[in-house]
């Protein structure tokens, strides 16, 4: 199961955006600026600077997650988004005996799928096994493990990467389990910047409306539903 944890973040992060995009428009000092922001002021301010797009005056806040419990493949994906630092588990210096997994949902309802998956992952992890035994370095043995395999990594992303990040890979035609990691993301964030994240999610619901033209899910309207709770 993804297990995804906010590890640290930028203290009083909605604050810190309010007084930026003060600080545009004042010729106070930014620490002057924080301490006059009431937290109406403060509320405000974070709406009108998400609804305007004044990205920039987001930036300067920033999230760091501790991810376990998901593939190679969802991680392969998730370096794409390049604006983020990353930290992953080595598969060079740490021993990959006995690794853990992830199954696919559709593999996992298929008994036969599953019998003939299971078994592939079974026999992979005897070959790592076998290669390393046979003084193979674990550099050279991880050459025959699985996209499966069970990964952990430590992500810091700032709010407007993570508003763009969650546009696209909450959306439902987004892979399964990176959708279900960022809606976990979306969740954590939330709980610590309500009003900065209020609309954050697949784009429809950021937006009122959907970007993948025919490649749309078909789902526009329970989707909006969301947006309206």
């Amino acid at each position: 199961m993804i297990k995804v944890k906010l590890l640290e973040y930028t203290p009083e992060p909605e604050r810190v955006v309010a007084m930026a995009a003060r600080l545009c428009y004042s010729a106070t000092g930014a620490e002057e600026l924080s301490e006059r922001l009431s937290e109406e002021q403060v509320k405000k301010m974070v709406k009108k600077m998400v609804a305007l797009g004044h990205a920039s005056t987001i930036e300067h806040v920033s999230f760091t997650f501790g991810i376990e419990g998901v593939s190679r493949v969802l991680t392969h994906q998730l370096v794409r988004h390049r604006i983020a630092s990353y930290d992953q588990q080595s598969q060079r210096y740490v021993a990959a005996h006995g690794f853990q997994y992830i199954t696919p949902p559709t593999i996992e309802a298929n008994p036969a799928a599953n019998e003939r998956f299971d078994k592939l992952l079974a026999d992979i992890r005897s070959a790592y096994d076998d290669l390393v035994e046979m003084g193979i370095p674990k550099e050279d043995a991880r050459y025959v493990l699985a996209n499966a395999a069970e990964t952990k990594i430590l992500v810091t992303m700032n709010a407007r990467t993570l508003l763009h990040f969650f546009n696209l890979r909450c959306c439902n035609r987004a892979q399964w389990e990176i959708r279900d990691m960022a809606y976990k993301m979306l969740a954590e964030v939330k709980k610590v910047a309500p009003t900065l994240f209020h609309n954050a999610g697949t784009s429809c619901v950021n937006t009122g409306r959907c970007p993948e033209g025919e490649l749309a899910c078909g789902k526009f309207a329970e989707m909006m539903k969301l947006r309206e709770d």
